[in-house]
């Protein structure tokens, strides 16, 4: 021993590599020693607990049967002798019966301290039923088994060390002998190397054969003396380039944009501080790692392995790859990252190194996807917008034609939203198209658009139909949602669509003239009741053209002076005495001529118009009745008809009131018509809209009442002035009695509320006569004067006699 710790000092002073090596050997030697005896150990020790638990299986097979008879039959005494048998068996050192409902019969003991296994089996006896007699606890001790264990451990450590220790040693003097020695005469030389000693060569102690020659130590041997041999000319080139090396290394090392460099197998060699900045990963972890390796995710791993073989083959192909990658930092966090890969090349245009120059663009990605969804989607209702609708029907269209399939467009527009939307607010309105664009989403099937084309207006394109039933099923389908009442706020709103269906091919194959033509099937449907849908058909083509040159010419009526207001007298009848005139709106269009207002009036209404219309015919029908009173003297009340829209315009009562300051009018004398419609609204502000017009003086009548009588019951919470009663009614009120009743009726009504009574169409004079026997106030009618412009009306004031009657 004692030479052996000599030798082995020697080997710990002399050659440290040799002494490493021996440490190493011994250490993985022993350790894979360890390792394979403790798994052979441990293997063993598995075999023989799976042999008790195997008899304790048997057991249980064997004796499950046999116990439950005699505890069914309640034969203790053979019990116990089975039980006995049981005990005896190798390793069996307890036996625990627990027998329902709470008796119990333990045999044997379990030693202190030892290791046990248990197994526990149910026993029962079946009949009719089956029934839990108890459960059998069968334990057996493992200690013969560890001791058997401890005598394996020693035998096999004992024999494994000394057997790997006297291999070691012998490994470690032969790679003394062939390899440490010479490498000690290498450093030797590599100590005394310098300028003054260029011209001695470097040998070693040992044989010239032809084996030696062509082995690593040869190898080094030589290239340590051409190193010699090229260190004078490098020592002049090196004083020059180490300046450049020092720039650029400082230039990579600032730059805003992170650089790693990779060797030719793309393992990482550098990396600068913006790349640890941008991804959180420190630099000295990165070294030998493939650029898209860093995660230890291995879901991002193979992500990451598809992008960066792309990458290397287009490299290796095109010399460079430009991209956009969605990179991770450290931390989990995702981050989009603009990469540029190109190859570091050599003198002869081989690929060394490869250069990656990495810039966060994650803010500008950002932007880039918030612009295309705003610029694609409806931002209230997360729809698509039209751009988008038409880029998808554009598609369905093509996609069409290959498979020679139809395409079902549907144009919608929800009926009485500009009612819900002035009286209720916007953010009413807004909650009612989100509501809306829900339902028809609910409708549809995965392959169909919705998208929001603006205001309240839908469109819906079907793909891929095999006949044109499928627009109507869907049709249907869209109107049965819609059946059913929408909750805004704390208030309960019906509101219905109208829809519009053209079909691709048969109706257009261009895709802005199926949406013209779904267009206008969609008037025509709101033309029928609204609630419900039309296919297009020819003839509507015509009527959709008329209603666009219609809108575009009305557009333009105001500022070109084309709107004139005609006066129709409204007479005392009574006495026939004149007290007013109500103003009527006409459109005098060079093109198309005289357009009566029930032609222009509902899409002035539908378009908006109607607001700026209505404050021009406050505005003249104000100024006409101030000059009527300066040409005759007569202070006559005049009556503007006010429709729904422009009623529910914010502006409104500001708009009355600056045509009568502007014109000088005494409020008293202006009588505003509301339709029946607007108090069937009974909404806090329509009343707010009456009290405040009541209370600057203005006069207010209920305009063409009868259609919808139950409106009495809301006259007495407004404070009207006069009820009109339809024409429809008097029309007929000497033919019908059924009319004559229900004009007497109203007239007596309106009497008890305190309101005054014109009567609309007197055409007749037994009309004129009823009405005066039945006490209504003012007639108004052909029969006194059809409507006329202003200078014609001027004229009838001072000519007429029919109202000095």
């Amino acid at each position: 021993m004692q030479k052996l710790a000599t030798r082995l000092q020697q080997f710990r002073s002399g050659s440290p590599l040799s002494f490493r090596l021996l440490a190493y050997i011994l250490l993985f030697s022993s350790i894979f020693t360890l390792l394979a005896s403790g798994i052979q150990i441990y293997s063993d020790f598995r075999k023989d607990v799976s042999v008790i638990e195997e008899r304790m299986r048997v057991v249980e097979t064997s004796y499950a049967s046999s116990l439950s008879r005699s505890l069914w039959a309640l034969d203790q005494k053979l019990l116990e002798i089975q039980m006995e048998g049981i005990l005896s068996l190798p390793d069996i050192v307890q036996l625990n019966l627990q027998i329902a409902p709470n008796s119990e019969i333990v045999m044997g003991e379990v030693p202190r301290g030892a290791a046990t296994r248990q197994h526990t089996f149910t026993l029962t006896h079946e009949g009719d039923e089956v029934f839990k007699l108890g459960e059998m606890s069968i334990t057996a001790s493992l200690d013969q088994i560890y001791a058997n264990l401890k005598r394996k451990v020693l035998v096999i450590l004992a024999t494994q060390f000394l057997k790997t220790f006297f291999i070691s040693i012998l490994i470690v003097w032969i790679f003394q002998y062939f390899v440490t020695r010479h490498l000690s005469a290498m450093a030797n030389y590599a100590r005394t190397f310098s300028l003054t000693n260029l011209p001695e060569p470097l040998q070693l102690d040992r044989p010239d054969t032809e084996l030696n020659r062509i082995d690593e130590l040869s190898q080094v041997t030589e290239a340590i003396n051409q190193m010699r041999q090229r260190l004078h000319q490098d020592l002049e080139q090196q004083s020059l380039d180490a300046e450049e090396i020092r720039k650029l290394s400082k230039a990579i090392e600032q730059s805003p944009s992170s650089v790693l460099i990779c060797d030719r197998q793309w393992r990482i060699e550098f990396v600068n501080q913006k790349f640890t900045q941008l991804t959180g990963y420190d630099a000295e972890s990165m070294i030998g790692k493939h650029p898209g390796m860093l995660t230890d995710d291995p879901f991002l791993q193979r992500e990451n392995r598809q992008l960066w073989q792309a990458i290397q083959l287009q490299v290796q192909r095109v010399g460079v790859w430009q991209g956009e990658s969605n990179s991770i930092r450290k931390n989990g966090e995702r981050f989009w990252e603009q990469l540029i890969v190109t190859p570091i090349k050599d003198a002869n245009g081989q690929a060394t190194h490869y250069l990656i120059l990495g810039e966060d663009i994650s803010i500008r990605k950002r932007y880039e996807q918030q612009l295309l969804r705003q610029a694609n989607y409806d931002i209230l209702t997360g729809l698509p917008n039209r751009m988008l609708a038409l880029d998808r029907l554009k598609l369905a269209l093509a996609q069409a034609q290959r498979e020679n399939s139809l395409v079902g467009v549907m144009f919608l527009d929800l009926d009485n939203f500009k009612h819900i939307n002035d009286t209720m607010g916007h953010d009413a309105g807004d909650n009612l198209l989100i509501e809306a664009a829900r339902r028809i989403s609910s409708s549809l099937r995965g392959t169909s658009t919705v998208a929001r084309l603006g205001g309240d207006e839908f469109l819906v394109v079907l793909p891929g139909l095999q006949g044109a039933d499928s627009t109507t099923q869907v049709a249907e389908r869209i109107l049965q949602t819609f059946a059913s009442p929408f909750h805004i706020g704390n208030q309960e709103v019906f509101v219905t669509t109208s829809i519009g269906i053209a079909i691709y091919p048969t109706d257009s194959d261009n895709s802005g003239t199926l949406l013209q033509h779904a267009d206008a099937a969609m008037y025509q449907a709101k033309s029928k009741g609204k609630s419900a849908y039309e296919r297009f058909s020819p003839e509507m083509k015509e009527v959709s053209h008329e209603r666009l040159q219609l809108e575009s010419r009305m557009r333009r009526a105001l500022e070109l002076n084309e709107f004139e207001l005609y006066f129709q007298p409204i007479i005392q009848t009574a006495t026939g005495t004149l007290t007013g005139a109500e103003a009527l709106l006409r459109w005098n269009n060079p093109s198309m001529g005289m357009v009566m207002p029930d032609k222009f009036i509902p899409l002035a209404e539908e378009t908006g118009l109607i607001i700026p219309i209505g404050e021009w015919v406050l505005e003249q029908a104000c100024a006409a009745a101030v000059r009527w009173q300066q040409a005759t003297g007569l202070e006559l009340g005049i009556s503007v008809n006010v429709s729904p829209r422009q009623f529910r315009d914010p502006g409104f009562v500001d708009a009355v009131l600056r045509a009568l300051r502007n014109t000088g009018l005494d409020p008293r004398r202006l009588e505003l018509e509301i339709t029946e419609r607007l108090i069937l609204d009974n909404t806090i502000e329509t009343s707010d809209i009456l009290s405040r017009l009541d209370e600057e003086g203005v006069r207010l009548s209920v305009d063409d009442f009868g259609t919808g009588y139950s409106a009495l019951s809301y006259l007495k919470s407004y404070p009207f002035d006069t009820l009109k009663i339809d024409k429809s009614f008097v029309r007929d009120v000497m033919r019908e009695q059924e009319d004559a009743s229900l004009v007497k009726a109203i007239i007596n009504m309106a009497h008890s509320l305190g309101l005054k009574v014109i009567a609309e169409g007197v055409e007749e004079e037994d009309q004129t006569h009823f009405l005066k026997a039945h006490g209504c106030d003012y007639s108004q009618g052909y029969f006194y004067s059809r409507p006329a412009p202003e200078e014609e009306f001027a004229i009838w004031l001072k000519t007429n006699r029919r109202a000095q009657m």
